[in-house]
């Protein structure tokens, strides 16, 4: 842990909410010197005040104790099934905002202008939908994210995917090994 790094967010969270180090040690029923120490690096916040002091922050503790980012994000777990409802979450903002809304079709235009497809096209065939699904997983594993293959084997019908999904773990997991 980096205790300036922490102390910093700390710091610049407290600033954003308005607040003196004196009104959020209150707050915590703490002196004062006490935050001055976390925010300068010399300590860190005791873990019977941390979950409070993470609400009065509105940030987690996870959070807070990374200095302000989210360092186990890469290491989680990917699920297949969260994707699948991601793709369905995307369908329904054209149903909930309107498919001629603005947020609506600059998303599928741009989407469809990155990816050089026809998303809405794409998202009818489940062959096709499944690629995408495949591909989320796939950007997934290459930026260090772990999937469960007992559970790709099982949602995925095309076998194709799940071997090319598999060949990506493998390779990530060489390439992780040749760096160590």
């Amino acid at each position: 842990m980096d205790n300036l790094k922490i102390g910093k967010y700390i710091q610049n969270l407290r600033k954003t909410a308005g607040m003196t180090q004196k009104e959020l040690a209150e707050k915590l029923n703490i002196s004062f010197q006490a935050v001055s120490k976390w925010e300068n690096g010399d300590a860190l916040p005791d873990t019977g005040i941390l979950l409070d002091l993470c609400d009065i922050l509105d940030t987690t503790a996870d959070k807070l104790l990374n200095g302000g980012s989210l360092a186990g994000f890469e290491r989680r777990l990917m699920q297949t099934e969260d994707v699948i409802a991601g793709f369905k979450y995307m369908e329904e903002i054209g149903r909930l905002f309107g498919e001629n809304n603005t947020f609506y079709t600059g998303m599928i235009e741009g989407l469809n202008n990155k990816m050089n497809i026809d998303i809405l096209e794409y998202l009818k065939d489940p062959m096709t939908r499944e690629v995408m699904y495949a591909e989320v997983l796939i950007q997934g594993i290459m930026n260090g994210r772990r999937v469960d293959m007992d559970e790709v084997e099982a949602i995925f019908t095309n076998k194709h995917m799940v071997e090319t999904i598999r060949r990506y773990i493998s390779k990530v997991g060489e390439e992780k090994e040749n760096k160590e």
